[in-house]
């Protein structure tokens, strides 16, 4: 049965997290789906962890990379060693359930323009609550946006597949056709933003962006990098400039600029130094730095 089947490449990053990544390698096996490869890229993790990845998933492929690539370099690498009709990229601190899979094969199966689909979130260590149903869009003025149902109980209510404007980096299913059109997710971010910046891009191919109600992720949320990390200060001030400098033109682009400048920035320089988050405070006007240094990125 599984030789009638569309192969999927599940592919999952881990850094320094190798038990977190084998509870998602464990959570795989209760997948309904008979026809799908597992990819792990590890980013450069103190340790080489594939002695474990294969004892929690023999069959398992693990590339090493020898320096941290990042969320889209490291995914990246596992387009490269994929050789499915479809990937599947997720999370390593996610867990899966038994439709997940079948479910996101439906959309390419029943809307020709897909060009990538997320499932549902719940968060993991609270059952039963929404954590994404989909992407509201990026707001032209201030660079942010928000997920559809975020932190609220799931009484159904989302439960319509529908058209959204982003799919959600932690668990998103794209054809392999569609990669070799568009071409692999944007390295520049490193992390953050890679995957808003990829759906554009497959937008602007002609394709839509779904979500599936009838496939369920949970999310351990922030696992890696860590809730509250200066570096996730860094990489979303950063890649925020950069999604709009990349994605948005004219007077768009210099209404977010007016924002950034006299809203933005005098807010959160406040709120450090109110904190005494000095670290946060540097790691903040890094990102804004950087951009005013390599002003010359053109867009996409």
């Amino acid at each position: 049965m599984a030789a009638n089947q569309p192969l999927v490449s599940i592919i999952t990053i881990n850094y320094n997290n190798v038990a977190v990544t084998c509870d998602l390698l464990l959570s795989i096996a209760c997948v309904n789906y008979p026809n799908i490869e597992v990819i792990v890229v590890d980013n450069a993790s103190a340790e080489n962890p594939t002695a474990a990845l294969v004892e929690a998933y023999p069959g398992i492929k693990v590339i090493v990379s020898e320096k941290n690539l990042g969320f889209a370099g490291g995914n990246n690498l596992g387009i490269k060693a994929a050789t499915g009709d479809y990937l599947f990229f997720v999370n390593n601190d996610t867990v899966m359930t038994a439709g997940l899979v079948d479910g996101l094969l439906e959309i390419f199966q029943q809307y020709p323009d897909a060009g990538i689909v997320s499932p549902k979130f719940h968060y993991y260590y609270a059952p039963g609550v929404i954590e994404f149903a989909g992407y509201n869009q990026v707001n032209v003025f201030n660079g942010r946006n928000t997920m559809v149902g975020c932190r609220k109980k799931d009484y159904g209510q989302y439960d319509k597949v529908s058209e959204t404007h982003y799919a959600h980096g932690g668990g998103m299913m794209v054809p392999a056709k569609v990669i070799a059109e568009v071409g692999m997710m944007p390295e520049l971010y490193f992390l953050y933003y890679e995957e808003f910046d990829w759906c554009e891009q497959i937008k602007r191919k002609g394709y839509k962006v779904y979500y599936q109600s009838n496939a369920l992720i949970y999310h351990k949320e922030s696992m890696s990098v860590g809730k509250h990390s200066t570096l996730k200060t860094f990489y979303l001030s950063r890649n925020r400039i950069l999604f709009m400098r990349r994605n948005v033109k004219g007077v768009p682009l210099v209404l977010f600029t007016c924002y950034f400048t006299f809203i933005t920035l005098p807010k959160n320089v406040a709120t450090f130094l109110v904190r005494r988050e000095m670290k946060h405070l540097q790691a903040f006007w890094k990102g804004i730095a950087w951009n005013l240094s390599n002003y010359n990125i053109k867009n996409s």
